[in-house]
């Protein structure tokens, strides 16, 4: 706790004096379990295989001396950035890892390899939450932006964990659907709440879908202002609704390291163009109250706006429905 009023009090502080000061280690940090993806998704970097960095696995000996060195800080452990995590044949042994250190978890998935013997050791793992990727209600709906990818697995995945939470009595993990909202699938909103109710899933999320080209239409972008992070122009083109503040909550209180190590400001920057610093050669505490780092936070307060990966973010603004 004494942690987290440090990392609240120096946002503020630094919001206020226009002057990049950082109290405290992170609340909560995202690690990428690989870059890897059996799916082909159209707005997705690893999916559309146009990753400038090489495509790996978190190795554990790495995983475990960074838990080791932040774990009494950090709150909150979220085992997604690009990529499927169930790809890493050790993903689950470091959920556990981090799970024995009364870390909280997370983690988000489409499913496809949560057969009977996986969702056995998931729920066993002490992930405390498990977000499953469900775009559609129906195979021609879902595979039009999980191309390559199976609905009838997802909701057998689905099946599974939930069979097994109720076989170890166990009530982790919660239960997501996550419901990415475009144009080919917003006809089909009530029907995954449904689809949710009769499979006993906790709880519901509708996303708004991040796109890359959307100056000039795009057929993903939703009809649904509601869901759409868009908004069309008298000139027919169109840009994002939010605005553009020079601050950014997200760059105080967490962090995003990938699978190599390398630690970047934020899950906006999926190629990892903006490398903060490298965890194989520096301890986290060093890096995180780097020169670099400091230099990052100061271009945010100066002008957000100028900074690429920002650009298309939507902090600030609400993002689930």
């Amino acid at each position: 706790m004494l942690n987290a009023l440090k990392v609240v009090s120096s946002f503020y502080v630094s919001k206020w004096t226009k002057r990049p000061i950082q109290w405290g280690l992170p609340i909560s940090i995202t690690i990428e379990p690989t870059t890897s993806c059996n799916l082909r998704c159209p707005e997705c970097p690893s999916g559309k295989r146009e990753f400038t960095r090489p495509t790996g696995m978190l190795q554990t000996d790495f995983f475990k001396n960074t838990i080791d060195e932040i774990a009494n800080r950090i709150l909150y452990l979220n085992f997604y950035f690009q990529g499927e995590p169930f790809l890493n044949p050790k993903f689950l042994e470091m959920v556990n890892y981090a799970s024995r250190k009364k870390i909280y978890t997370s983690t988000s998935t489409n499913a496809h390899y949560l057969n009977d013997a996986n969702a056995k050791k998931t729920v066993e793992s002490g992930l405390d939450r498990l977000t499953i990727s469900i775009d559609g209600t129906t195979q021609n709906t879902y595979e039009q932006y999980r191309i390559g990818g199976d609905l009838k697995k997802v909701i057998e995945g689905t099946k599974n964990i939930l069979k097994w939470k109720k076989e170890l009595k166990s009530s982790t993990p919660h239960v997501i659907f996550q419901f990415l909202v475009v144009q080919p699938n917003e006809h089909q909103l009530e029907d995954v709440k449904k689809l949710a109710s009769e499979l006993g899933v906790d709880e519901v999320r509708f996303k708004t879908a991040q796109i890359y080209d959307y100056e000039k239409g795009n057929r993903l972008i939703p009809t649904i202002d509601k869901f759409s992070r868009y908004k069309k122009q008298n000139d027919g083109s169109y840009a994002i609704k939010n605005e553009m503040l020079n601050h950014c909550w997200r760059l105080w209180q967490s962090t995003v390291i990938t699978w190599d190590g390398l630690v970047v400001p934020c899950c906006f920057d999926k190629d990892a163009k903006h490398q903060l610093g490298d965890l194989k050669n520096t301890s986290f505490a060093e890096l995180w109250q780097s020169e670099a780092y400091s230099k990052f936070k100061a271009s945010v307060l100066r002008s957000r706006s100028e900074i690429d990966i920002c650009k298309n973010c939507t902090e600030g603004t609400k993002v689930w429905a």
